[in-house]
Parts: structure tokens; sequence; C-alpha cells
């Protein structure tokens, strides 16, 4: 009976339990279903799930001073559970978030409305280190510069739900999602089959279908790649996962070469022209004639193909501007200024360090503040107040007053609580949702379940699986 003997965290939001210990009603049946179930029994079903996990070789790659780490990605057996009216509530405000981004990413690289109508300071773009002026006035295929997004959500401690972040860039965890869902289904059959779960499994001819519709010339059959950094990388199990799934060609910087203004791959029978590339190699080493000279994962002349419309790069270079943390603040007016409507999803109150009355603020509270650099992700350059010694909150305000553009700060958000199946007992843990976005010529669709990351240290409220952090499956029923 694990479910009897779970006991929420005070003061946070748990997905499955109210206040009083009473269980939500779209819990109640997987509660009694697990609770049937012996103890010996539920530690089986964890060890398949880590075997399964450990033979896929699902891994990632935590970085610790100068080597690479590789490690089975932690996975937690107890589903997370959204309801289809909640998940409606999240389709609208991330498709809606969208649109006003991709207008904005549009606009930014193009006649630069937003900034001449006073919206956004013009020096917060220009000092963006992802704001790419090479690729001004590039036209992108159907005006869509973000094809991928991983818009990650967080709930208070009252339920809403928050946008804590965009991902516009490269995104990942896709691969998680998926494999989380074949392990739910190993270990779990009747409970999925009882609930009606909505399937994620179409995600990988969804992206397909969209990198089709990009050709440059419309084609039935275009060449498509996956351009990766590499074994290194890592997210590199993701990128082989992805490429197997799409039926495409994984491919490094080296098996490309731009001739004429066009991309070849190069295969046994001669050169094959690409036609779309989804590239999971950041901007700065796409193209060493313009970029990084000294990148050796990119294609020398890639710029100019895109230029030239020979093409299509999923998702578009430059993107990074969008997904900045100090213009992430922004983003409730671009929605009001580019859709004319309200938010739909609040964002979390956000400080500019270079705004002097935000960083005084900020000074007086840090204790209460989340500190993070405007251009980390993965969990890095990120200083919680409520955690930090003296001495490292001191140091991070030196920081801030050297460089504050490289910095904002957040308060602190109670993340809501998951039940986690963790040494044969069920606990509450910390926990943030990505769902994932498609976007294409005929529009925005997110996949019915999305990557739930989970803080699995206790009372941690970092969920990144560089930090520590692990994942669960994502249901969402009717």
């Amino acid at each position: 009976m694990i479910f009897e003997r779970y006991k929420p965290r005070d003061g946070f939001w748990d997905e499955m339990s109210l206040d009083d210990s009473t269980i939500r009603e779209h819990y109640i049946s997987i509660c009694r279903q697990l609770n049937a179930i012996q103890a010996e029994t539920l530690l089986k079903k964890e060890e398949i799930a880590r075997k399964m996990f450990m033979n896929q070789g699902i891994t990632f790659t935590v970085y610790s001073g100068n080597e690479g780490i590789e490690r089975i990605f932690p996975f937690d057996i107890i589903p997370r559970i959204i309801t289809a009216t909640e998940w409606s509530h999240i389709e609208k405000g991330v498709s809606q978030r969208l649109k006003a981004l991709n207008f904005f990413l549009k606009d930014i690289y193009n006649e630069q409305n937003i900034i001449k109508d006073g919206i956004i300071p013009a020096e917060l773009i220009v000092t963006c280190p992802h704001f790419n002026r090479e690729v001004f006035g590039i036209q992108v295929p159907f005006d869509i510069y973000v094809h991928i997004a991983g818009i990650d959500l967080v709930r208070d401690s009252d339920g809403t739900y928050y946008v804590l972040e965009d991902n516009l860039r490269t995104p990942s965890g896709v691969s998680y999602m998926l494999e989380n869902r074949e392990v739910t289904k190993r270990i779990f059959p009747e409970l999925m089959s009882e609930y009606k779960v909505r399937k994620v499994s179409d995600y990988s001819l969804m992206l397909h279908n969209i990198l089709v519709s990009l050709a440059p010339k419309q084609m039935q059959q275009p060449t498509i790649v996956l351009l990766t950094p590499g074994v290194y990388n890592s997210a590199y199990y993701e990128h082989t996962f992805l490429a197997r799934y799409m039926g495409i060609e994984l491919v490094e910087g080296r098996d490309l070469l731009v001739d004429n203004h066009k991309v070849y791959m190069k295969t046994t029978h001669g050169l094959r022209q690409v036609d779309v590339i989804y590239r999971r190699v950041d901007d700065e080493y796409l193209d060493p004639l313009v970029f990084n000279p000294n990148s050796l994962l990119g294609v020398p002349g890639l710029v100019s193909a895109y230029r030239k419309g020979n093409v299509a790069i999923v998702n578009a270079i430059g993107n990074g501007v969008a997904d900045d943390k100090a213009i992430y603040a922004y983003v409730p007016d671009m929605i009001k200024y580019y859709l004319n409507e309200e938010p739909i999803l609040k964002n979390v109150p956000t400080y500019r360090m270079e705004v002097e009355e935000e960083r005084r603020y900020v000074f007086e509270n840090i204790g209460k503040m989340v500190i993070k650099r405007t251009n980390e992700s993965g969990g890095y350059g990120m200083v919680m107040g409520t955690a930090a010694s003296e001495d490292e909150l001191e140091g991070v305000k030196s920081a801030i007053l050297k460089e504050p553009r490289s910095y904002i700060a957040q308060p602190t958000i109670n993340i809501s609580t998951v039940p986690c199946y963790l040494d044969g007992k069920l606990v509450p843990r910390h926990i943030d949702l990505r769902p994932y976005a498609l976007c294409g010529p005929d529009g925005i669709q997110l996949v019915p379940g999305g990557l739930t990351r989970v803080a699995l240290k206790e009372h941690s409220l970092v969920v990144n699986s560089s930090q520590g952090g692990g994942s669960k499956d994502t249901w969402i029923i009717d």
C-alpha cells in the first residue's frame, strides 16, 4: 500500500494529492492498481526499466572538469498524469507564445519594428551573443524560424503554470520522452490501456513531414540529413535515435561540402545534393567562413547556400536571440504587440541586472532569488539564493556588477511535486514539464505528453539531468 504512506511536501502543489492527502480524481485509478501490486513486483518493474535503458544505450553526458562522463538516464516508473483540460490550456498557451516568438524572429532579422516602436531596447538585441547579423535579411521557407521548440513549464504552489524558459535553438530530450513511453508500455500495459493515454509515438513522423515540406524545391523525396557534432556530444544518443526513426542520414560536418552555393553529401556513389538540414550543431560552429573560423564541426560555405535558398536549415540560424533569458522578460510584450492578445501562460517575474533599480532590489533580496546567466543552459551558471553560502552570494554579486547584461534574477518558484518511487518508497520530488511543439506550414502541433524532468535529490528544485535530475513518462488522459 505504497500510496497510503505517501506524504506530500507542505507548501507545494502536489500533482497527485490535495493538502489533506485526498487523491486527485485523475490519480485514483493508478493509486488503486499500484497499491494492489506487491513491493517485490514494483522493484522488479523498476529493474526491468533500468535494464531496458541500459540495453538501449539511453545515455547522456555530464561534463565535469575536462572530461565527459556518460551515464544512464535516470527514470522513475510512476507516470505523471495531466488531464485533457489542463493540456488544452498548455497547448493554447505554448502555441500563442511560439507564434509571437516567430513573428519576433522574422521582425528582428528584417524590419525591426519592435525596436522602432520602443517595445524592446535596441541595446538588448545588439548585445545578445546569439543575435547573428550574418543572417540578417535571409528569407526562410514559409517565414518559419522555429520548427522545433521545447518550452519549459513549472507549476507554482497555487497550481498556476509558468513558462520558465524557451528553447528555440536545438532543444533536446525528445528521445527520452519517446523511450520513457516504450518502457512504460512494457511495465504497465494494462494501466495504460485503462487510462487511454494519448500517443507520443507520432513525433518522428510529424517532424519528418515538416522537414519534407521545407525543401527548397517541392518534391516527394527530398534529401534530408541530421547534422551532429559527433559522438562526444552530450545528446549524441538522441541524434542517432531521431535519424534512425525518421529514416534520414546522420552526418557530421566532414560528410558535407558546398559547391556553387549548394550543399552536397559525400556518398559511395558520388555527391548527392542536400535539401534540408536538421542541425544539432550550434550557430557559432555551423560555418567556419562566417562564424568561428576554428570550427571543425560545420560546413564551409553553408551560410551562402542558406542565403541563396538552396538549403533549408532547422531550426533557423539566429534563433538564440529569442531564447536569451534577458529577452525572455519581454515575451508577454511580444504577444501583445504582434498578436494583440493577453498571454495565456505567465512568465516568471524576471529582473534584468543592467537596470539599476532592479539590480538593487535583487541584491537586497538575493537569498530569495535564483540568479541565472542569460545564455547558459542545462542548469549551468545558476545560483539558488536559498541554498548558496554567503561567499557564493557575494561572488555572484561581484560577477553581476562586472557583466550586468549577462545575468537575470527570478524569485524562487515553489515548483510542484509528484510521487516518485525511490529506494522502495513513494516520496515527493520536484518536477517541470517540457512539451515539444512542431511548427510547419500547416500550423503548430504539440506532442501530447512532453518530458517531465524530476529533481531526484530531496528538496532540490534543479531538474536538469546534468545536475542529477531524471525523468518520468507523462500521460495526457481524457
